[in-house]
């Protein structure tokens, strides 16, 4: 008989939450391979943790926790469109804990954002993963519609 696991809490993310917030972002930003030459500098991990606690910025992080221990994160912006009226919500980062995958934290993090995103009046929730990334795609398959855009970028120094 497979035991049932304790319940997790999606809440926001708190200034004490930092020392299980951090490894959690390293795991994700190896995930889209941000190691080594390649890692984001020290300081944007500074500035984006930051930028969750001051009222000025659009940025925001909720966590899913179990028993003191954060296994998962989720970022979400929220910016103007030319198409919509209101604002939308840009569900930037999300991640869970390998040894957590497959047990409803990722789906429990975008069902939080979309009622966060609906009670601040947006219609909108939308976000961009990898090709490759096939396990999250197969989530996001099931709770939200692909509607077939590609992303192109260029940094611009």
């Amino acid at each position: 008989m497979t035991q049932k696991r304790p319940t997790v809490t999606v809440r926001p993310v708190t200034p004490q939450d930092f020392e299980g917030w951090k490894p959690l972002w390293d795991e994700y930003n190896a995930f889209y391979e941000r190691v080594g030459p390649a890692a984001l500098p020290e300081e944007v991990t500074e500035t984006t943790w930051r930028r969750f606690f001051d009222a000025n910025e659009p940025v925001y992080c909720i966590v899913a926790e179990r028993d003191g221990k954060l296994l998962g994160l989720c970022h979400y912006i929220y910016h103007r469109s030319t198409s919509r009226l209101e604002l939308v919500c840009y569900l930037q980062d999300l991640f869970t804990a390998a040894d957590e995958r497959g047990h409803g934290i990722g789906r429990a993090l975008i069902n939080r954002v979309y009622e966060i995103a609906r009670n601040a009046g947006c219609k909108r929730v939308y976000w961009q993963t990898h090709t490759t990334n096939t396990p999250g795609r197969t989530l996001y398959d099931k709770v939200a519609k692909h509607f077939g855009f590609i992303v192109y970028a260029k940094d611009v120094e």
